[in-house]
C-alpha cells in the first residue's frame, strides 16, 4: 500500500458503463476483443466483412484464426456467408446507426455471431451473441475494449495487464497544443503501441477514466448532433443514414457520401480531421464493389460530445 508523496490525477468513480465481472472481459483493443470473442466461442474461423479495418483481419490471422470474407449490399445486408459448424460471423454495427432490432435480426441467422459494436458503444448487448465494444471512439482514453456475452470472462487470467500511461500523453497535449504537431506525433506512438501489442487486460489508467466518464452527456450530445447533421446534410448525402436508425442508436459519426474526390482534402485544409476509412480496400478489390464505393466517398462527419450545431453548420457551409 502506497501512502503519501505527490497527488495524481483524480477521476470520479462508479460510473463505468459496463460494470461487473460476470460475462464481461475488459481488454486493450477492439481487435483483441474480437479475437477473444472467437476464442470464447471455440471458433477457429471467423467470417469478416470486406468493409472492415484491416487491423482486425491481421490480428486474427496473427493469433491463428482463419479468416473468410463476405460482402455487403447497399442496405448493408451480409451476402454470400456460408458459415460452417464451428465458424463465427462478425456482424458490424456500422457508424453506430444500426438499431438493436436490426442487429438482433442479423445475429439470429448464425450459430456463433460476434457483434462488432466498436462504432456503437452504447448499443445494448444481444443475448446469444458475443458483443464487442471499443472505448476510445467514444471516450478520451488511449485504448480499451469490452467483450460482453456468456462466458466472456474466460481466459482473462492468461492475459497480462496493459499499461497505457507511457503513450497516453497525447490526451493531455490535445488540451494545450491541439491535435496537430507534437500531439499528432504522440498519438502516432500510441497507435504503434496498440498495433504491436498482443491481447492484454485493460490498463488501470483506461479503466479509471472510463469509471469517471459522463455517459449521459456523451449519449445526449451525440444523438443531438446526429439529428442536426441529418437536417444539414440530408439534401446532399447519397446515403440514407437513418434506414436502420432508432432511438436506441448513439452514433459514432454521421456518414456523409458525396461523390467528389476533392471534398476531403478541402475539409482537411479547414481542420476537419477525419479521413476516408480503410483505403486499403480500394487497393485489394475490384473498383466496382460497393465496399470500394464506401471507402472512396464516405466522409465520417464528427458529431461527438465536444461539438454542437455551430461546428456542424460550419461544415455545412464548407461542403
Amino acid at each position: 500500500m502506497e501512502i503519501g508523496s505527490f497527488l495524481e490525477l483524480e477521476f470520479p468513480k462508479g460510473r463505468e458503463f459496463y460494470r461487473g465481472d460476470k460475462n464481461i472481459a475488459r481488454l486493450n483493443s477492439g481487435r483483441a476483443a474480437i479475437y477473444h470473442a472467437a476464442r470464447v466461442l471455440g471458433c477457429e474461423t471467423v467470417w469478416v466483412p470486406v468493409y472492415q479495418c484491416d487491423t482486425v483481419r491481421d490480428f486474427l490471422i496473427k493469433k491463428g484464426i482463419a479468416v473468410k470474407y463476405y460482402h455487403i449490399d447497399e442496405q448493408f445486408n451480409p451476402l454470400d456467408i456460408e458459415a460452417g459448424e464451428n465458424e463465427a460471423v462478425l456482424l458490424v454495427n456500422y457508424f453506430g446507426i444500426m438499431s438493436g432490432k436490426r442487429m438482433k435480426s442479423l445475429a439470429a441467422g448464425y450459430k456463433f455471431p460476434i457483434i462488432d459494436n466498436s462504432q456503437a458503444f452504447f448499443a445494448k448487448p444481444i443475448d446469444g451473441a458475443m458483443n464487442v465494444y471499443s472505448a476510445r471512439k467514444f471516450v478520451g482514453v488511449a485504448d480499451g475494449a469490452y467483450v460482453i456475452g456468456e462466458g466472456a470472462e474466460r481466459y482473462l487470467e492468461e492475459y497480462p495487464l496493459c499499461h497505457s500511461s507511457d503513450t497516453a500523453a497525447f490526451l493531455l497535449q490535445r488540451i494545450e497544443y491541439g491535435c496537430e504537431g507534437k500531439t499528432y506525433e504522440s498519438r502516432s506512438i500510441n497507435e504503434h503501441r496498440i498495433d504491436s501489442e498482443d491481447i492484454m487486460q485493460m490498463s488501470a489508467l483506461t479503466r479509471a477514466i472510463l469509471d469517471g466518464a459522463d455517459y449521459e452527456r456523451i449519449e445526449k450530445k451525440r444523438k443531438e448532433n446526429f439529428m442536426t447533421a441529418c437536417r444539414l446534410f440530408g439534401d446532399v448525402n447519397k446515403m440514407n443514414p437513418r434506414i436502420y436508425y432508432d432511438d436506441s442508436c448513439v452514433p459514432m459519426v454521421y456518414p456523409l457520401v458525396v461523390e467528389d474526390d476533392s471534398l476531403l482534402p478541402r475539409m482537411l485544409e479547414n481542420k476537419h480531421f477525419q479521413g476516408h476509412w480503410w483505403s486499403y480496400i480500394l487497393e485489394e478489390n475490384d473498383a466496382g464493389l460497393f465496399e470500394c464505393y464506401l471507402s472512396r466517398y464516405i466522409i465520417p462527419i464528427t458529431i461527438d460530445q465536444r461539438y454542437s450545431a455551430r461546428e456542424l453548420e460550419f461544415l455545412r457551409g464548407l461542403i
